[in-house]
């Protein structure tokens, strides 16, 4: 039996998650079991490992404004939604 997060990255790291979420990498997954760290699902890609790659480098790029809007969308998911 194939399980359903086979295919995807797991991250933690909020400002990762914030930056690939803008970069319009949909979210597949919150696991939010843990309560000191929610674990974000993202279907696997090589775009996604590559921006990721570009991210740790310190090479990409978003608005400011944007970023924190996201941020707020993000953090309302996970104190507002069901797991």
């Amino acid at each position: 039996m194939q399980n359903k997060y086979e295919e995807t990255m797991r991250i933690s790291d909020l400002c990762l998650v914030v930056t690939l979420s803008l970069k319009k990498f949909p979210i597949a997954y919150i696991d939010k079991t843990n309560p000191k760290r929610a674990e974000f699902y993202f279907p696997n890609s090589e775009e996604l490992t590559n921006f990721i790659n570009v991210y740790w480098s310190g090479n990409s790029v978003v608005e400011p404004k944007a970023f924190f809007n996201q941020l707020k969308t993000i953090k309302s998911m996970l104190y507002f939604e069901s797991s």
